[in-house]
């Protein structure tokens, strides 16, 4: 019996000698793919159970482990590395490791830190205001003599994803709130304020060819609708121009459409191009007959000029007149008003967001990159140093994120952030620093409940939805995805066959082949899930 155990262990031994993940990705390729496009689903709590304990089949920790390392042995990874840390949350012990303490592209597993750093010091229950301010209260006619002045504090709220796919459910709220105040006139101009965020709209290391799609947004305290437009183009009829619509319609957004529809059976050559900082869309190309059109969201620039747009329309439809036109104001005109102006503002009302616990589920699950961006920069607004004015407000909020992480014990050099997102391909993190952040998250925090409730789960919802539908994963792997081109990666919970709670980070860099990166991690994952031995 000691001999068989002694060939066994040469046969693991051997196995991990010939492991080979060696090549290092190429930080140089650009993004395809943002984040995973799927459908935004509606939080709620999801009642998910661990599976229930199975009889022992007398595996052991070793042959998880030789399972691992075959699937690492993979001819399609050798040029790639692969970086994972899995480790019992109930006992503390180390399961498995491969270059856990290595830099990886992270893609969206960086909204991890973002939003873990955001439960915990602003707390589940913060909430994200809007106030309206004017020169002095409406007179009794209803009148406001001046701008009305609308100042965003980054409420992502302002969103189809919140209220069941309508476009202006949200800014009818704040429009009814503002004729509550007694506001029938305003004769003077609608104003957005976005002044609270400083800095760049774009994050750092946002590549070009992102920037015209929603994963791209950029940042604004005036978000509305993800601060995107839903494009659609359908064929007509042939040598007519094809049909071309944006939702919601609006007047800040044009269209130039040049797309011609052909005969059936002809493949499509569609360009959709935008200006990264205009609002013209520019649609050429051809689309034949019976083709089943192209449906994909577009990022709108400076889009508080399309929440103020859309506002102003919303206000005139309930009756508050507007005598002047809209416009918006930044950090740096704002300033340069307040000096100028000698009269305090009068507020006229405020609305409030959601619970940051709904908003955290809405960024976490779909994988939402601008709603991230503007989570990190609102932790930099609120708890961020200001001793340095000219610091943008990401710097802050990273500069928060930092000491958050070096609070739970994760290496200063655990991590190197350039956004919330995962977005910048300048990002690296370890698998090590991540099942830290997981580990105290789940055992640790005092909302640990808030930020299970915002990961996805395997085979239920979110990002995961369409993974893990095997009978023991199924509802029993909880997480962060993360993708870009050549990454992936998952980190998060699995409770194995025998009942055991275990934490685990993988990310997959420099493998060009989304569906050999995605295989790799699922079937580590399902390993574990299926594990029926024991770890202690």
């Amino acid at each position: 019996m000691k001999k068989i155990s002694q060939i066994k262990l040469a046969l693991f031994l051997i196995a991990a000698i010939g492991l080979s993940v060696a090549a290092q990705n190429d930080n140089r390729q650009r993004i395809i793919v943002g984040t995973t496009p799927t459908p935004t689903p509606t939080v709620t709590p999801t009642p998910v159970s661990s599976p229930t304990p199975v009889i022992s089949s007398g595996q052991t920790i070793f042959d998880l482990q030789a399972k691992i390392r075959q699937t690492l042995l993979r001819p399609q990874l050798r040029r790639g590395s692969v970086g994972i840390k899995i480790v019992s949350l109930d006992t503390g012990k180390v399961v498995f490791e491969n270059d856990a303490e290595k830099y990886f592209m992270p893609a969206s597993n960086m909204k991890s830190f973002t939003v873990a750093a955001a439960l915990e010091k602003l707390s589940p229950n913060f909430r994200f205001i809007t106030s309206v301010f004017a020169n002095s209260q409406p007179d009794a006619s209803g009148t406001i003599k001046g701008d009305l002045t609308v100042y965003g504090r980054g409420d992502v709220s302002f969103s189809t994803a919140f209220y069941d796919k309508d476009y202006y459910r949200g800014l009818d709220n704040l429009a009814d709130r503002i004729a509550q105040s007694g506001v029938k006139r305003i004769e003077g101009n609608l104003v957005g304020d976005e002044s609270y965020f400083t800095g760049s709209p774009i994050p750092v290391g946002w590549e070009w060819d992102d920037l015209q799609w929603y994963w791209g947004a950029e940042v604004s305290a005036l978000p509305l609708n993800d601060n995107a437009l839903d494009l659609s183009v359908k064929p007509s009829s042939v040598g007519a121009p094809c049909v071309v619509n944006v939702l919601p319609f609006n007047p800040v957004v044009r269209i130039i459409n040049t797309c011609k529809t052909t005969v059936s059976g002809v493949r499509r050559d569609l360009t959709v191009k935008k200006d990264l900082d205009g609002n013209v869309l520019e649609i050429s190309g051809t689309m034949p007959v019976g083709d089943k059109g192209f449906n994909n969201p577009v990022a709108v620039s400076r889009p508080a000029e399309l929440f103020v747009a859309l506002l102003k329309q919303r206000l005139e439809q309930k009756g508050v007149v507007v005598t002047g036109q809209t416009r918006v104001v930044g950090a740096k005109e704002k300033a340069f008003l307040t000096v100028a102006s000698s009269v305090a503002p009068v507020q006229i009302t405020q609305i409030e967001s959601p619970p940051l616990s709904l908003i955290a589920a809405k960024t976490m699950k779909p994988s939402q990159n601008m709603y991230t961006e503007t989570i990190l920069w609102t932790l930099g607004e609120q708890l961020g140093n200001k001793t340095n004015l000219r610091t943008a407000s990401a710097d802050r909020g990273i500069s928060v994120v930092k000491n958050f992480l070096n609070e739970i014990g994760i290496a200063p050099d655990g991590i190197i952030q350039y956004d919330g997102s995962g977005l910048s391909r300048h990002n690296l993190v370890t698998p090590a620093a991540l099942v830290t952040l997981y580990s105290y998250m789940a055992k640790q925090s005092r909302y640990a409940p808030a930020w299970l409730e915002s990961l996805t789960i395997g085979g239920v919802d979110g990002t995961l939805k369409g993974r893990f539908k095997g009978a023991r994963t199924n509802g029993n792997v909880r997480g962060k995805t993360g993708t870009i081109n050549q990454v992936s990666a998952l980190s998060g919970y699995v409770t194995s066959a025998a009942g055991e709670r275990l934490v685990f980070s993988i990310i997959v860099n420099g493998v060009s082949e989304v569906g050999v990166r995605v295989s790799t991690i699922d079937e580590i994952v399902g390993n574990l899930a299926n594990f029926d031995g024991r770890i202690n």
